[in-house]
């Protein structure tokens, strides 16, 4: 199908927890323990959290929910949850947060440890790789992992905002949820932003990770390979970049910041490349 990344992306795992992308199994776990260190700090689960619509105790509640979620995709289980879109599933956080009342942080914080612990237990019992059907789209198991941690990271990100806390995105953590943002990409390309462009992008972290993004007529190709002649590379802080494809950060502000630099043929095309995509 167009649109779908190539299948040699570095990180992609065979199957079974021993054959995780190294250090992905520690990062799911610490990035939860961080989470519920951080909710352990929260006197107030309804305060809000900055430039979102929901308060701690429901960012939260929202984690729990969606660790359960994967580690049941892991595990084998049918899950729906949207229609693969970000539309829909943001329709599908709110239901699910509706007909779910704990808000309180300390069992809140047990359970999204105890479920990013699931997924590992999971893993640990598949005898081989396979696939399995996620919010967004058909992956490895092992890409589902690399989801976990990215979705744990943006809304630990957003909870360490709203308690005043350092967050916990780092360049090894950002690596580690590579395989899954490039997945992703074209699964969460707009289309009318796109429409009609012919670009080659490479992106280049500061940490060394790279992989191409081409655009032929607004279709969308994600490769772990960059182009040989790219139009546009855009060289970006592997924080900035993880935050800016979360939405999470302003790109303008980033450019300004001089965390991205750009050079090529056409580097006037490196600040459309955030608006061509609309945030899981």
């Amino acid at each position: 199908m167009a649109g779908q990344p190539e299948q040699d992306i570095p990180g992609t795992p065979r199957g079974g927890l021993a054959d995780l992308p190294g250090g992905l199994a520690e990062a799911i776990r610490d990035t939860a323990l961080a989470i519920a260190a951080l909710l352990g700090e929260a006197t107030d689960t309804g305060a809000a959290v900055p430039g979102s619509e929901w308060n701690i105790g429901e960012a939260a509640a929202h984690l729990a929910q969606a660790n359960e979620l994967m580690a049941g995709i892991a595990a084998g289980q049918e899950r729906s949850h949207g229609d693969g879109t970000p539309q829909s599933i943001a329709g599908a956080n709110e239901r699910a947060l509706a007909a779910f009342d704990e808000r309180e942080a300390g069992p809140l914080a047990g359970m999204i440890v105890a479920q990013a612990d699931a997924y590992l237990a999971a893993m640990d019992r598949r005898a081989t790789e396979g696939t399995v059907v996620t919010p967004l789209g058909t992956m490895s198991p092992g890409v589902l992992g690399s989801y976990l941690l990215t979705h744990m990271l943006g809304h630990g990100y957003d909870l360490a905002r709203a308690l005043g806390r350092p967050h916990m995105i780092d360049r090894t953590r950002v690596d580690l949820a590579l395989p899954f943002l490039i997945t992703a990409m074209p699964r969460v390309t707009d289309g009318a932003a796109a429409a009609g462009l012919n670009a080659r992008y490479t992106i280049r972290l500061w940490s060394g990770a790279r992989f191409g993004v081409t655009f032929a007529d607004g279709a969308v190709t994600v490769a772990s390979q960059p182009p040989d002649r790219p139009d546009c590379t855009i060289h970006i802080e592997p924080v900035t970049f993880f935050l800016m494809a979360l939405g999470r950060r302003n790109p303008v502000a980033a450019i300004a910041s001089g965390r991205v630099l750009a050079w090529g043929r056409k580097p006037w095309l490196a600040p459309r490349f955030p608006g061509l995509f609309t945030a899981p």
